[in-house]
């Protein structure tokens, strides 16, 4: 499951032309070169350790000659030949996953698929992952690819890659491993709780389109858009939705059913422009970088600002990230009924740094804040009305949450209320956009549209806190 929330690039200067592999004075140079672009590109990461260094005098540079000294022993002596790019992706993949679950490295050819990720289209089996107990868990199979042909369902565990056991890996491991050119085969090992053991199925990778906006009208007059990701030109996309539900519905669409569940996130940009649509004015997301310094505040702005119809925004436990941002907005000032269970939790922006040789870092540089003020980081947006599914294969608490990440940080208010996994069936959403009948969450929402005027005066009728809910 991979998310981009924020797009920032960054060239690192050519660096000398010495082959890794050659000994002497220019390739201990040339070492040290790299390692300290490496340095540079994770200023981060090592401005962070100012207190440690206070108390070395030579800082972080004595800890380089290890590096080297250590690259240069399995150069020099180890018992097979090596690959000394495999060696230095390897150490930089290990230093940036110290840091915490969503910082990554990724070669070149992962750098390439997330951004065809990110362009909503890409090779490979169509399947997303998270990581949970050092083991990989299918969160959702993309419609109309070769994984949801097969039948692979949500909660499944991932248990091998083309004969590569997947225990330890994370989230981008598995997504690179997954992906491919069209036409390749990839052999999966999946374990289901309800068989006995674990099956095998060979796959032919395909071009895998997400779509990320479907949008359905129910009773001639309410609207219903699933939002699936956040790539670019979903705000596009959303528009396009809502205007032409207004059409279907004669000009007069009375409520919309905003569907954010499973939604891993995506590009923050866009994330914003989905909730500036819903607002007039005030305050998105402010994010805040280390210490809380050099704060960044997102608006919204009247122009183009959908009418104000109420709008029941669902969510769940695969809510994540920018699909929270949008989620946390449009609940504090008021605009949505946020309708579900507690969303995942993650509460940290990342930026993505391209380096000259085509591979990138991934690293968390803030975290955001609702208009309000207030953290997500663990504990999630609990919705306005609790709603679980009713049916148990669609119940989500077995899905991993923030807080189920290893090396994750912690959130902000250690007080606040936060709802604890369960080991209830692995969830299975519908696959096109909702069928009331088997969809209690939807139906919640489509029932309070109807029942609007009644809903709204027992919202006042509550209180201030509560009416603030009602759009």
């Amino acid at each position: 499951m991979l998310c981009w929330q924020l797009e920032a690039w960054m060239l690192l200067p050519p660096p000398p032309e010495v082959p890794l592999g050659t000994n002497g004075p220019r390739a201990a140079r040339f070492r040290r070169f790299l390692v300290l672009c490496l340095c540079a590109t994770l200023g981060g990461l090592f401005a962070a350790r100012v207190a440690v260094a206070a108390h070395d005098p030579a800082g972080p540079y004595r800890k380089l000659d290890v590096f080297t000294h250590v690259l240069s022993l399995i150069e020099n002596n180890y018992v097979e030949g090596v690959d000394e790019t495999r060696l230095i992706y390897g150490a930089i993949e290990g230093m940036v996953r110290t840091l915490d679950p969503h910082s990554t490295f990724m070669d070149p050819k992962a750098y390439a698929a997330l951004k065809q990720e990110t362009d909503g289209e890409y090779g490979g089996v169509g399947l997303e992952v998270a990581a949970k107990a050092d083991e990989l868990v299918v969160i959702a199979p993309i419609d109309d690819s070769p994984a949801s042909r097969a039948g692979l369902l949500p909660g499944d565990k991932l248990l091998e890659v083309d004969g590569m056991p997947t225990r330890g890996w994370k989230e981008q491991e598995g997504a690179r491993a997954l992906m491919g050119p069209p036409g390749t085969s990839c052999t999966l090992k999946i374990a289901r709780s309800s068989w006995r053991e674990a099956r095998t199925f060979t796959l032919v990778r395909d071009v895998v389109r997400v779509v990320s906006v479907e949008q359905k009208l129910y009773d001639g007059r309410y609207g219903y858009v699933k939002v699936k990701s956040f790539q670019d030109r979903t705000d596009v996309y959303l528009k396009k939705a809502l205007d032409d539900l207004r059409a279907q519905a004669g000009g007069r669409m009375e409520g919309l059913v905003l569907d954010l569940r499973h939604n891993p996130g995506g590009l923050l940009e866009q994330a914003v422009k989905v909730a500036d649509r819903f607002l007039f004015d005030g305050v998105i997301v402010t994010t805040k970088g280390r210490g809380g310094r050099h704060a960044e505040v997102e608006r919204a702005h009247a122009k183009d600002t959908e009418p104000n119809y109420p709008v029941m925004l669902l969510v769940d436990g695969g809510t994540a990230s920018a699909s929270e941002i949008v989620a946390g907005a449009l609940q504090d000032h008021g605009r949505a009924v946020v309708i579900g269970t507690p969303t995942f939790g993650k509460g940290s922006v990342q930026t993505v740094i391209e380096l000259e040789d085509g591979s990138g870092v991934k690293l968390t540089i803030a975290r955001y804040y609702t208009p309000s003020g207030r953290s997500i980081q663990e504990k999630g947006i609990v919705p306005d009305l609790l709603v679980r599914q009713r049916n148990a294969a669609m119940v989500d608490d077995d899905l991993p949450r923030e807080r189920n990440l290893p090396n994750h940080f912690k959130g902000e208010d250690a007080a606040a209320r936060v709802v604890p996994a369960s080991t209830t069936s692995a969830p299975q959403l519908p696959r096109q956009p909702g069928d009331p009948a088997d969809d209690q969450q939807l139906k919640t929402a489509l029932d309070t549209l109807r029942t609007w005027a009644v809903f709204k005066a027992t919202l006042q009728q509550q209180g201030p806190r509560a009416a603030s809910a009602a759009p």
